[in-house]
């Protein structure tokens, strides 16, 4: 006989990495546009915590609805098992990886399987195992929405424009602050695969990895200050983003660009001053930029480092991991087949 439940991560009240559970629940049913995937892989990222918290970081208005118990995690790796009537494209055996429903806190990852919109997912690049490949989904669809092409025109809910990348050339310089995270380590190697030069900033133990990335030029913030070094950028791309993101801002030349992450506070009249753009956006899941994306990780064009990885069952040590810092790289959950 056939079971038909499966172990996950839940969360059933808000608190630290103390309150993530391993369940017994049911195994979803993919629905119209879904296919059912066994997960090999999960990448970890900064809105499970989030979710974990109970959003408090996100103001009320934008803040998504979910009820408890819920299953975190947008990021997965796997094989097809099972695909609805209507999925075209996808077929039992695939392996494909993709972030689910984002920006919803519906994607229910950190799971054994998991019931994905078709149009979510991309093929797993072949040279790539499912710890890389499930390492990418989001930081890297940020990176690409950032800084090479935004695919949608869903408003941001932390700005009124449309955001709109700048183009990067051999002629462009790129200050990328928080290089050795997630979305930081590949918005460094895309800015390089367009030709830009890179300045990588992070705290000093990075450099090595940064500079075999392909970083031109590296600061460590615990030894001195990028915004006193550095001028005349094009743009910046600040991973960490928040509310000292401002400080970046004396770094551009007139016409260069703050994309913040993570938005902050900006004095309109300061950047008119300084006749500089400060924009962003919220990532969205996009399975052909990711299958576009994913061609570079098949190239080695791009790749994907990870951190550390955890056991499913072991996610309370990977978001006690996260929480210590100094990453390089992705922390990735492990599921055993």
């Amino acid at each position: 006989m056939t079971t038909h439940t499966m172990r996950a991560i839940r969360l059933h009240e808000h608190g630290g990495p103390e309150v993530l559970r391993y369940d017994e629940v049911p195994i979803p049913v993919p629905g119209p546009g879904e296919v059912l995937v066994r997960v090999h892989a999960v990448g970890i990222n900064p809105p499970d915590w989030y979710l974990r918290d109970g959003l408090s970081n996100l103001p009320p208005e934008v803040r998504p609805k979910f009820d408890l118990p819920v299953i975190p995690g947008t990021d997965v790796s796997g094989v097809v098992e099972a695909v609805a009537a209507d999925v075209e494209g996808f077929s039992v055996g695939d392996e494909v990886f993709g972030l689910l429903r984002f920006p919803s806190f519906d994607g229910q990852a950190y799971a054994e399987y998991v019931a994905a919109p078709a149009s979510d997912l991309a093929r797993k690049p072949a040279g790539i195992d499912h710890v890389h490949a499930a390492g990418a989904p989001m930081s890297l669809l940020t990176a690409w929405q950032f800084l090479i092409e935004l695919g949608h025109d869903h408003p941001s809910p932390f700005q009124a424009a449309q955001h709109r990348p700048v183009a990067l050339d051999a002629d462009t310089t790129v200050l990328v602050n928080g290089a050795a995270g997630g979305v930081g380590h590949f918005a460094l190697q895309l800015a390089k695969w367009k030709g830009a030069r890179v300045i990588a900033v992070a705290s000093g133990a990075h450099e090595p990895f940064l500079r075999e990335l392909g970083a031109d030029e590296f600061i460590d913030y615990t030894k001195s200050r990028p915004e006193e070094l550095v001028n005349d950028v094009d743009l910046v791309l600040d991973a960490v983003g928040g509310r000292d993101s401002s400080r970046f801002l004396r770094t551009l030349r007139r016409g260069g660009a703050l994309f913040p992450v993570f938005f902050g506070e900006f004095d309109d009249a300061e950047t008119a001053k300084l006749g500089v753009t400060v924009s962003g956006t919220q990532v969205r899941s996009h399975g052909a930029q990711l299958a576009e994306a994913g061609h570079l990780l098949e190239a080695g064009t791009v790749r994907v480092a990870i951190d550390s990885t955890f056991p499913l069952a072991d996610a309370r040590a990977a978001h006690e991991r996260a929480a210590r810092g100094h990453i390089q790289g992705k922390i990735v959950l492990t599921v055993a087949q």
